[in-house]
C-alpha cells in the first residue's frame, strides 16, 4: 500500500494554517500525528490530516475546545 506523505508546507496549505502552527503543535504534543524521516525531515500522512479535520468538526461556536 502506497501512503501519500506531505511536507509541512503542503500540510499547512491543506489546513489553512501557518507552518509555525504545525511546528508548535509538534512541540506541544502533536494533535496531528507526524513522521520523522531521518534526522530532520517531518512528513504527515494525508489520512491523519483528514482524521484531524473530522475529529475537530464543530457545529456551533459554543462547542468545547479541541478534542
Amino acid at each position: 500500500m502506497l501512503v501519500k506523505l506531505l511536507n509541512t508546507k503542503e500540510t499547512a496549505e491543506i489546513l489553512s494554517v501557518s507552518e509555525a502552527f504545525l511546528e508548535r503543535d509538534r512541540w506541544a504534543g502533536a494533535r496531528i500525528p507526524f513522521i520523522k524521516v531521518g534526522a530532520r525531515a517531518i512528513r504527515y500522512r494525508l489520512q491523519d490530516i483528514e482524521k484531524y479535520i473530522e475529529d475537530n468538526l464543530c457545529y456551533s461556536t459554543s462547542e468545547g475546545g479541541v478534542a
